[in-house]
């Protein structure tokens, strides 16, 4: 038989088969129809919905058909009627009894298997009714004492014992001749149960949960659980497979429309699935054989599946794998054959084979619908490394051996350095010696001399800040009369050699910071506008003009290029153009050195009318460091983040990109780390070295804890040793020598008896009971 399916009129909630598995019943807000089953389709016999005269104004929730007699039908409607159907019957007649005694929604209807017109429901108002068709009203009333009971169920294996679940995650256990207690009830999940059944062969019940399993109880012994199955949503509807064991099926409340028929054994990958609806399924049923099922749903559809319809979902789990870790561990899963050879073995064979395919399965050389599709994987760990120490003891050791004051910036980050690198963390070492590089005490010294200049800030592509130094005062004077021709200022002979010395002493500045070489060098260069540069923006070829001072011609001052730079084989006769055809020629220089002056009258170009100090080229570190701290951010290694931070002390001005939020969060959450693993003294040192206001304030708030009275378990809410309401001293003594304590007391948060610290520690160190005789097991930490 295959696949087939009827469309309804609307979402149907519920459906029951016949004794004899050849007719189906279904129910919903406007769907209440009988069809019988064919061959490859549904036809319908009768449809309740169209009679007359039916006070039919209430939603079915749940439909049930006698397994005795084949006329009765049974629904549960949301306005709490539980109306039992004569379908031998016409018009009004068919509704044999209408009863009324649930004050809310009927949850569940389920007539008993061998008494004939007997049938219980379960109703939101928290109760269990158990009905005799033959009396107008309910023949006993069970109060389960919760909120609302999902599911009654019948017993096969006792007439008097049936099963209710509730919505508090209990399962109750009653007998029908006792109506003022059930007769066991454990706790079975964690949230609602929505549905259960009992196993037909065996002593088991199944029930599912909002908690996402399906869980099977043996009720022979001590409510033991047996088998735990994990789904992706809640379960709504639970049904064992007939003449399987191990086999149930299952529906989902939510989310998965899909009914997956389970192995018990393997609880993660469904044996076989169906996905046939395209909504929520609501009701299904076995036709009594194991291989076909029926099944109704709120996409308006009845089904009728075969099992070999199903898909097999465990064909397509995949059994190989491969993952790596931050340390460079390797786990790798390969798939080995499960196809096992017929040869004779001993016992060791049989051992490794068992090792290689594993115990989640047994081998089988079939393969049908029923069995699962074999697969085994070996796994393998690769450990490149050979890492020895985990990360929390890395962590441990790194916080311990860090040194984060108390010395300079430079010895800080060496330190630490090295104690990262003893430890394996070779990329937090190189990043200490960057940062000492970056912002040792060489970087913040030129920093201090040399701020940035507005260019240099506005211009993020060049990395150079200009410095300004000293300015030489620049004095107007009349022009001498050697600077009148092109020979008197470029003309070169032995005389310029005796002025060297003279020229570095008038251009002391100059003179340093080009033999320092703070300049770059280059290729000199004669161009239309070179001289128009001031100094302390000048390209590098500026370095190569040498300053010479004529004593024979006062205020005279002769360019000419060094010999040893530019050695010439003739007289140069075309020169470059004289000063005073350029711009800031009537000038004169007038240079200061110590207790005398110097003064240089000439037209000079206008490259050197205004002498500045040239300023030390520096590169910004900044935007690397941030960038650097948020990468070992987003790896969670906030104690090297944090740690650089402390570290950088005065420095971290430079870092203007840095927020003080973010820089709050990281501290933060290093000490939040090293309150985990206890480290109080590391912790506070932190805070104290933090410059953030939030940091820094915590370790001035107060701590209260509140003990309770050692006699009368009072609150104890004011400060002193003496109790509101039994005023006894009890909890300033000792419980081992009676005397009260001065200095550090110990108690039990669980009976409030303490004392000294090391009497308390000697006497739990030999016992476990308190030493005041109040029987509770203390403990000590």
């Amino acid at each position: 038989m295959g696949t087939f399916y009827e469309i309804q009129d609307g979402p149907v909630n519920a459906l029951a088969l016949n004794r004899d598995y050849t007719q189906v019943v279904i129910g919903g807000r406007n769907v209440f129809k009988i069809y019988q089953i064919e061959e490859g389709r549904f036809r319908e016999l009768c449809n309740l919905r169209t009679l007359k005269h039916l006070n039919l104004n209430f939603s079915c929730n749940d439909v049930a058909w006698s397994p005795t007699d084949d006329q009765y039908v049974a629904t549960a409607a949301t306005n709490g009627h539980v109306t039992v159907w004569n379908l031998n019957k016409m018009g009004k007649a068919m509704q044999e009894q209408d009863y009324q005694d649930h004050k809310r929604t009927v949850n569940k209807v389920n007539f008993h298997a061998t008494e004939s017109g007997r049938l219980i429901s379960g109703s939101q108002d928290g109760t269990m009714r158990y009905f005799d068709i033959r009396v107008r009203n309910a023949v006993s009333v069970f109060v389960s004492n919760t909120e609302s009971v999902r599911d009654v169920q019948f017993s096969p294996h006792s007439p008097y014992t049936f099963a209710a679940v509730s919505e508090n995650g209990n399962v109750q256990i009653w007998d029908l001749r006792r109506t003022e207690k059930f007769q066991q009830q454990f706790t079975a999940h964690s949230g609602p149960v929505f549905a259960c059944d009992w196993h037909p062969e065996q002593p088991w019940i199944a029930t599912a949960s909002r908690d996402k399993t399906i869980k099977v109880w043996d009720l022979s012994s001590k409510n033991t659980l047996e088998h735990t199955i994990h789904t992706i949503a809640s379960i709504g509807r639970i049904k064992w497979r007939p003449q399987y064991r191990y086999h149930i099926a299952s529906c989902a409340l939510v989310i998965d429309c899909s009914i997956n028929v389970w192995d018990v054994r393997r609880p993660y990958i469904p044996l076989a699935a169906f996905n046939e609806h395209r909504d929520i399924t609501s009701g299904m049923a076995w036709r009594g054989d194991p291989n076909v099922f029926l099944s109704s749903g709120r996409d308006n559809t009845l089904y009728q599946h075969s099992f070999a319809d199903g898909q097999k979902p465990a064909t397509k789990a995949n059994p190989q794998g491969i993952s790596l870790n931050t340390r460079g561990e390797v786990v790798y899963s390969r798939k080995v054959a499960t196809t096992p050879t017929i040869v004779s073995c001993n016992s060791s064979s049989q051992n490794s084979l068992s090792k290689a395919v594993g115990l989640m399965r047994k081998i089988s050389t079939t393969q049908t619908i029923d069995s699962f599709h074999l697969a085994a994987s070996c796994l393998y760990d690769f450990n490149p490394n050979n890492v020895e120490e985990h990360e929390s003891s890395i962590f441990l050791r790194l916080a311990k051996n860090y040194v984060l004051h108390g010395r300079s910036v430079s010895e800080l980050c060496e330190r630490n350095a090295v104690v990262a690198e003893e430890l394996g963390k070779s990329d937090v070492a190189v990043t200490w010696r960057i940062i000492k590089t970056m912002y040792g005490e060489e970087f913040v010294q030129n920093a201090m001399m040399n701020p940035p200049t507005a260019t240099t800030a506005n211009n993020s592509n060049n990395a150079v800040n200009n410095n300004k130094h000293e300015e030489v005062d620049v004095v107007e004077e009349p022009k001498s009369k050697g600077a009148e021709t092109p020979a008197a200022q470029f003309s070169g002979g032995d005389e310029e050699t005796e002025n060297e010395d003279q020229v570095d002493h008038a251009f002391p500045n100059y003179l340093n910071v080009r033999n320092n070489g703070y300049l770059p060098k280059g290729d000199f260069f004669f161009g239309e506008n070179e001289l128009d540069v001031e100094l302390d923006g000048a390209p590098a070829f500026m370095d190569f003009y040498q300053f010479r001072l004529n004593q024979t011609a006062v205020g005279q001052i002769d360019w000419s290029l060094p010999n040893e730079a530019f050695p010439t084989r003739h007289e140069i006769l075309d020169r470059s153009p004289p000063p005073e055809q350029f711009p800031d020629h009537h000038q004169s220089i007038n240079f200061r050195e110590d207790a005398h002056t110097v003064q240089v009258d000439d037209q000079l170009p206008g490259m050197l009318a205004n002498i500045k100090g040239c300023g030390v080229p520096s590169w910004d570190p900044s935007g690397i460091v941030i960038e650097t701290l948020h990468h070992y951010a987003t790896l969670g290694d906030v104690q090297t983040v944090a740690c650089v931070l402390i570290v950088l002390g005065e420095s971290r001005r430079f870092l203007t990109g840095l927020t003080e939020i973010t820089q709050e969060h990281w501290i933060l959450g290093y000490i939040d780390l090293l309150s985990r693993y206890k480290l109080w003294n590391i912790s506070n040192e932190i805070i104290k070295l933090s410059w953030l206001p939030n940091v820094s304030q915590l370790n001035q708030q107060s701590t209260t804890m509140h003990t309770n009275c050692g006699k009368c378990m009072k609150l104890l809410q004011r400060v002193g040793w003496l109790c509101d309401r039994c005023h006894t001293s009890e909890y300033g003594l000792c419980s081992i020598c009676h005397q009260v304590v001065r200095g550090l007391y110990v108690w039990c948060q669980g009976c409030s008896h303490g004392g000294h610290v090391g009497h308390m520690r000697q006497w739990l160190s030999k016992n476990k009971l308190c030493p005041t005789g109040c029987g509770h097991l203390c403990e000590f930490n």
